[in-house]
């Protein structure tokens, strides 16, 4: 495993460390969560950038004509 130095502000800090306290979880597991959760979002969102203008092309506009395509 890989270790990873960063630099958060003070306030960043302490709304981290209240979640941890709350949540009774370290922050290390947390900060993975949330990087991995970051990652899979933004991968997310280009894939739907470059698959949309085929999505447009074949009339997918909206959530609701993908659901429709799917069902």
């Amino acid at each position: 495993m890989n270790v990873l130095s960063i630099r958060i502000s003070d306030e960043l800090r302490r709304q981290l460390d209240r979640l941890c306290k709350q949540q009774q979880r370290p922050t290390s597991d947390v900060v993975r969560e949330s990087l991995r959760r970051y990652v899979v979002a933004e991968e997310l969102r280009q894939t739907r950038g470059r698959t949309r203008p085929y999505a447009e092309a074949g009339g997918i506009l909206t959530d609701d004509d993908v659901f429709k395509a799917v069902s």
